[in-house]
């Protein structure tokens, strides 16, 4: 059951960083050939600039998850096998006990600024969306971080296993 809910988790984060990544290709071809052929036309398209913007700043929070999942995050990997495994200490639980807590506490000061922000009422200058949209990315993404934490603890994943021989 967990295997199925994760692998859904899984294919919704790739399929929407694909998603946006593409779009994000296609709003800058847009933008730069508006401004190559489009003269004054060109100003019409000031917001492709802010939302490609805020679509980078999504595509990075929401991506958090599959990143640690694959183990890409930087690491001190020979310190944490060689050491750990010489004086038998459980670093990669610890790693994980400590990561999982401190997503949560950035899932929790995130929430907190997102919901400040909003009750703020700001839209943004070019898109006029509320701001509030550009601080949920970080809830989300550490949220999503802290589930891989989650579940590389409980044994559920192995995140470190494609690590195995990068060091060299």
């Amino acid at each position: 059951m967990i295997s199925k809910a994760l692998a859904l988790v899984r294919t919704t984060e790739r399929t929407f960083a694909v998603s946006v990544f593409l779009l994000m290709v296609a709003l800058f071809f847009f933008n730069v050939l508006s401004r190559q052929v489009g003269g004054t036309f060109a100003s019409q398209f000031a917001w492709v600039e802010e939302a490609v913007r805020l679509m980078n700043l999504f595509l990075v929070f929401m991506t958090i998850g599959l990143a640690l999942e694959k183990g890409r995050h930087a690491g001190v990997h020979s310190w944490r096998d060689r050491i750990a495994a010489r004086i038998g200490f459980p670093i990669r639980k610890i790693i994980d006990f400590v990561g999982f807590f401190f997503c949560v506490y950035l899932v929790w000061l995130s929430a907190e600024m997102t919901v400040f922000v909003h009750s703020m009422g700001q839209k943004s200058p070019t898109l006029g969306i509320p701001v509030f949209w550009i601080y949920l990315a970080p809830t989300i993404g550490f949220c999503l971080a802290a589930l891989r934490y989650a579940l590389s603890f409980a044994n559920l994943i192995d995140r470190f296993s494609s690590q195995v021989g990068e060091e060299a």
